[in-house]
Formats: C-alpha cells, structure tokens, sequence
C-alpha cells in the first residue's frame, strides 16, 4: 500500500523581543544628530556681527544644506547604501563626519563660500542620520510604527531647536557674571558637534541590526524607479498626499528659519534664542499628540487640522505681532507645534497610498521634491523680511498650507492610520 507523505509544517516564525534600550537609544541618537541642521542658523547673528555679513546670508546658509540633504537623499536611495551596510554603522559614519564637518565651522574666519560648502556636506550627511534612523526603527518596531514616528520625529524637531537652547544658555553664561564663565558662539557650535558624534556612538554601540534585517533588505528593497513620479501625478489619493505635503513644505522650514526674527520683535539678547527654542520645539507636542489623535481621527483629519491651524497663524501674523506678550507668546507656540505636528501625517498618509512595489521611490522622491520647494520658500522670505516689515511678509506663507489643504480634500474621508513611512 503506497502513502502521501504529510507536508513539513511550516516553522512559525517566534516573535524576537525588542531590548526597552532600543527606542529610547534611538531617539535621543535622531535628537542629536539631527541638531547639526540649524547649528549655524542658530548662531548666526554672532557670524554677521564679527564677520559683516548681510542679513541675506542666514538664507543661503539653511538653504546650501537642504540642497546637501537633496542630493544625499538621491544618492543613499540610488546606492541603497543603507540596504548594503548595516543601518547604525552607517548612521554611526554620517554622525561622525557630520560632526567634523559641523566643527569645521570654527575655521571659516569670515569665508562665505568656506562655510557654504561645510553646510552643503553636513546637509548631505544627514541623509544618512534622519532617514537611517527612521530606518532602524522600523525594522524593530513594525507593529507600533507610526506611535514610534511620531516620537521620532519629533525628536527630529527638538534637535532642529537644540542650538538655539545652547544658544541662549551660553549667552546667559557670558551675562551671568558670578562664576566670570565667558561662552562664545564657538561653544555652541562644538557642543552641538560632540553631542552629534555621542548619538552616533550611542547608535552603534547599543543598537544592534534587527536579526532578520538582512533577509529583510535582501527581499524588499527595491531600487529607486521614475515610475513612481509618474503615479503620483495620476493616482488621485496619492497625489492628494503628495501635494498637500509639499504645502507643508512651503511653510515649514521658512518657519524655523524667520523663528528668530518674529522673536527678536518681542525680546532681547539670549531670550530671543530661548524664545525661538520654545517656539520650534513645540514642534515635538504637534507630532506626538497628532499621532495619538490620528489613531482615533486618522492621519487625513489630524494632518488636515493641523494645516489649517498653522495657516491661520500665518495670516494673524499682523496682528499677533502686536498682540499682548501672553497672546504672542501663545500664538507662537500654537504655530510651532502644528506647523511641524502634521509632518508625521504626512509620511503616513504617503506610504499609505503608494504602491507597496514603489513605495521607497515615492518616498525619495516627495523628499527630494518637498526640500527643494523648502529652498525657494527659504529664499524668498528671508530676502522678503530683508525688504519689508515681517507683519507684511509672514501671511504670505499660508500660501502652502492653503494649497495643500485644497489637495487633502479628497482624503477626509478615509480614517487609515496602520502604517507610516519616512518623509518630513
């Protein structure tokens, strides 16, 4: 009598447990390197007073390292570096040079097209700390990924603020007189270049890669397809996503940017850079509240909120300048945390309407894309704030919100909130 052999079951694969080190590693590590974005914007004031510069400067510094983050962002998606090396050596590398090229800040001495470069470099490295950071957290946190980008991300926001804290505690130092401590811009920038290179070590030494990321990256990874910018154009949600994003965009880093200058309207001295770390760092309540919302309301409603909250700040603008201090100080933060709160939605909103098969490349390119409009934005208000009075010129940024509030429509009425992606 012959017999049918049973099927070898099939293994089930055990759950791995997640090490309770390993999200708090993370984000303090995404907390520090990413303060080397706005590290010379914060001290920027010093470097125009001792070096002369013109107050349109300040524009082409941020916007010489977003292009950096540009074309690192093309170039780690077109390599697939962090598909080929292990995600926290590659982290621990860009936080490394990242570092120096921050510190190398300190030998510019007056030279323009010096500081350029450094800033266009640090710019390009971190395309290897935020994104690869977003990248390490995923592959550890699959089922709870898009409570965890939330904090990450605003984690991100709260590095971006960082320097202006520094700022603000290195000039209270200097006025202090009791102890005679002197701190100069230089502190800021190299103790913002040390606690970098720390979130990197920190990343390599206590994050190990996830056991299965290896066959993971092996698997999925895909390379990067202009197909992709094709789909957003004709899948109608997709687009919706992608377009409200890059409202976003418009506004958000022109924010961080002008922070400083709305608060020199109302304080003096270091409680302008504490006033202006205030205000960016509320960024990290938007994105952490806003995720816990959009389980219950979606990301479309949150992000959809959220934009709208930030564009009406833009048009009180004139108002609110004059405004009681308590109100001002209110309407600022109300500003700071929606205007960076809905950056989270956005990711999520994106990798939910993307193709599974080109997701990344949907990705990289609304990056690519959203950072390139940040430079015109950035551009063209800090030159606008040079010419007319900032209650002319901060209602013109709802521009973006406006627009991108046109395109979201489409999506409130879909409340999908079960994964994110990695955008800002």
């Amino acid at each position: 009598m012959s017999s049918i052999a049973a099927p070898a079951p099939v293994p089930v694969p055990i759950p791995i447990p997640v090490p309770s080190r390993i999200l708090p590693v993370i984000v303090l590590a995404q907390f520090a390197g990413t303060s080397l974005w706005f590290a010379v914007n914060a001290v920027m004031p010093d470097l125009q007073q001792q070096w002369g510069w013109p107050a349109s400067s300040l524009g082409t510094l941020t916007s010489a390292i977003q292009l950096g983050f540009v074309v690192g962002t093309l170039v780690f998606a077109l390599a697939m570096i962090a598909d080929r090396f292990a995600p926290p050596r590659v982290f621990l590398v860009c936080s490394l040079l990242g570092a120096c090229m921050n510190a190398l800040t300190l030998l510019a001495n007056g030279d323009m097209g010096f500081l350029l470069v450094t800033r266009f470099c640090v710019g390009f490295l971190l395309a290897g700390i935020y994104p690869v950071g977003m990248k390490i957290a995923a592959s550890w946190y699959r089922e709870r990924l898009g409570a965890v980008m939330g904090v990450l991300i605003g984690a991100l926001v709260l590095g971006t603020a960082l320097p202006h804290g520094l700022r603000a505690l290195a000039g209270a130092a200097s006025v202090g007189g009791a102890t005679g401590l002197h701190a100069p811009w230089e502190w800021v920038v190299v103790g913002v270049s040390l606690l970098a290179a720390a979130g990197g070590v920190a990343t390599a030494w206590l994050v190990p890669a996830h056991p299965d990321a290896a066959a993971h990256s092996t698997t999925r990874a895909s390379r990067i397809t202009p197909r992709a910018l094709g789909l957003v154009w004709h899948d109608r949600k997709l687009r919706a996503s992608v377009f409200g994003y890059f409202g976003h965009m418009w506004e958000l880093y022109s924010f961080i940017v002008l922070a400083p200058l709305v608060c020199a309207t109302r304080f003096v001295g270091s409680e302008v850079s504490a006033a202006a770390f205030f205000a960016i760092a509320a960024g990290f309540v938007g994105c952490v509240g806003g995720g816990l919302l959009a389980r219950r309301l979606g990301s479309a409603v949150v992000a959809y909120v959220q934009l709208a909250t930030s564009a009406a700040c833009c048009v009180a603008a004139p108002w609110m300048l004059g405004a009681p201090t308590g109100v001002f100080i209110a309407w600022l933060l109300v500003w700071g945390a929606t205007v960076a709160g809905d950056s989270p939605q956005f990711s999520t909103l994106a990798a939910q309407n993307a193709p599974p098969a080109v997701v990344g490349s949907v990705l990289t390119f609304t990056n690519c894309i959203g950072f390139a409009i940040s430079i015109v934005s950035i551009e063209l208000f800090v030159w606008a704030s040079g010419i007319w009075a900032l209650a002319d010129v901060l209602p013109w940024l709802a521009i973006g919100p406006v627009l991108g509030l046109l395109m979201l429509r489409p999506l409130l009425q879909d409340l999908p909130e079960t994964s994110t992606g990695l955008s800002r």
